[in-house]
């Protein structure tokens, strides 16, 4: 009986999951999610994407925990360095246009990024940023390509991340923006 081949995919995971992830012995739910999450990543085979700007962000807004977690992705050629992801001024565009107010529409812009790296590799996002992720929900229903778009927030316990992860990372309708 042979083995089904694992696929590894490229994530595009958010500093806010740097931020919030906890050392081992923390209890705090988001900090406890959070560390699970980026644990599981590490020794499944899927991957993390990085950009210049989500470097940056990685870099001000990690924990120490989640430091040494990159380390450790890094060390075990696990993370996929992208500084050819381009700023998308057309993306930008189109989301200012269908942004319903500034506030949706700067929550857009703070994570842009976060989905230019998306729609480039697997087309998953990893984030706790629930401000972003529902305009970004909002405005799939014009912006087709977004519908692509995979969303996970690892401390929604209804998302049921780690067992999604363990099962492959794989595109669910249900995960995508504007489903």
């Amino acid at each position: 009986m042979s083995k089904k081949a694992k696929v590894s995919k490229l994530l595009v995971i958010d500093a806010s999951i740097a931020r919030s992830c906890g050392a081992p012995n923390a209890t705090f739910p988001t900090s406890k999610n959070c560390r699970d999450f980026l644990n599981a990543v590490l020794t499944i085979c899927h991957r993390m994407v990085l950009t210049d700007d989500i470097k940056e962000e990685w870099d001000k807004h990690q924990s120490i925990y989640a430091k040494r977690w990159r380390s450790s992705m890094v060390a075990k050629r696990k993370v996929e360095y992208r500084p050819d992801i381009a700023f998308d001024q057309k993306l930008r565009d189109r989301l200012d246009k269908v942004a319903e107010s500034d506030k949706p529409r700067e929550a857009m812009w703070k994570d842009c990024h976060l989905l230019e790296a998306a729609i480039a590799t697997d087309k998953i996002v990893i984030s706790l940023d629930e401000k972003a992720r529902n305009p970004f929900d909002k405005a799939a229903q014009s912006i087709k390509e977004l519908n692509e778009i995979t969303w996970v927030n690892p401390d929604r316990p209804e998302e049921k991340a780690l067992i999604w992860l363990e099962n492959g990372a794989t595109q669910e309708k249900q995960r995508q923006l504007g489903h």
